[in-house]
């Protein structure tokens, strides 16, 4: 009998073992948070191009690696609960979306190391320098440079050259968009354009931003990069369409839901980067140690349904430019 018992239990913990290391494997996975300032859906490129990033890299979900994703769907006091949250619990890596995510993290003291995608690390006080980030942040940027303020006024100026007025788009709680806005303020007058400007705080102000702007009959909207206005990609491109008014932006992810033009770098490959520093930190690296890079390559992106549906010849100069058509 006592044989017979041995050999169930040896049965039993062979058959068992593989759940056992299994188990082990994924109890041993690095522990990664990705924090969103808008709602679950609202980054599918962001998300896309981290995985993307994470697969090239060797890692598989759930296996190798454990990502949990959290969002603040746009409130600053949720945001603020995530953050405390984060603090007491040990994380490998934070990686933040955006200029106010990442300040959100910074004034909670999170111990993690942060990978974060933001404007202006340095004029946001993420990091002392470029080259060397110093404290626990790091991450590639998508600051454009404020001259990319003017780039964009003038491909109002060029696209719709009857406009006599623009209206600008912005979260005035994100302050790298401060330098573009200033560039834009001192372009628009050598192009003889009024500039209006709507700051956005909620998904409510964005609805009354469009209200102002189609009751004063602005000629071009321009929107600049944040979280926010990203979240509310898919509202933007309805009331866009509704007012009938042509919308300038810095991603291309507006114009694939139907805006009509962008110039800017890939969101998707800025986050496909992010996954480079997560891998570096798992490894050993310093966030402190590790520079912050800065978009090199840049895409125009013209939507020419959106274009006829306005009514707009887009100018050939324009054209030949473009890296991308969507028809």
């Amino acid at each position: 009998m006592h044989r017979i018992q041995l050999a169930i239990v040896l049965s039993v913990s062979l058959i068992l073992a593989p759940f056992g290391v299994e188990a082990q494997q994924v109890e041993k996975a690095p522990s990664i948070v990705y924090l969103g300032y808008g709602a679950p859906g609202s980054d599918p490129s962001a998300i896309a191009g981290l995985r993307r990033g994470l697969r090239e890299l060797g890692y598989v979900e759930n296996q190798t690696i454990a990502i949990e994703y959290r969002y603040a769907d746009n409130k600053a006091d949720r945001l603020a609960q995530i953050i405390a949250e984060l603090s007491n619990r040990k994380v490998d890596v934070l990686i933040t979306q955006g200029t106010a995510v990442t300040a959100a993290a910074q004034r909670g003291a999170v111990r993690a190391p942060i990978v974060s995608v933001s404007g202006d690390p340095v004029g946001s006080g993420f990091a002392r320098t470029l080259a060397r980030p110093g404290g626990n942040i790091t991450g590639p940027s998508f600051a454009v440079g404020e001259t990319f303020g003017g780039k964009w006024l003038e491909l109002v100026h060029e696209t719709v050259p009857k406009a006599s007025s623009a209206a600008i788009m912005w979260n005035p709680a994100n302050r790298s968009s401060e330098p573009a806005l200033r560039e834009m303020e001192v372009r628009a007058r050598a192009l003889s354009l009024r500039l209006a400007m709507h700051p956005v705080r909620s998904a409510e102000d964005v609805d009354a931003a469009f209200t102002a702007l189609t009751r004063a009959r602005a000629g071009a909207l321009i929107i600049l990069t944040d979280p926010l206005t990203v979240s509310q990609i898919p509202r933007i491109a309805k009331l866009a369409a509704a007012s009938r008014v042509p919308t300038f932006f810095g991603l291309r992810e507006f114009v694939d839901a139907g805006g009509l033009m962008s110039y800017g770098p890939s969101l998707s490959d800025l986050w496909r980067r992010a996954a480079i520093y997560v891998d570096k930190i798992l490894k050993g690296a310093k966030p402190g140690d590790l520079p912050i890079e800065q978009p090199t390559q840049f895409e125009l992106v013209i939507n020419a349904k959106t274009a006829k549906a306005l009514g707009l010849t887009i100018p050939q100069s324009i054209l030949t430019r473009a890296d991308a058509i969507i028809q």
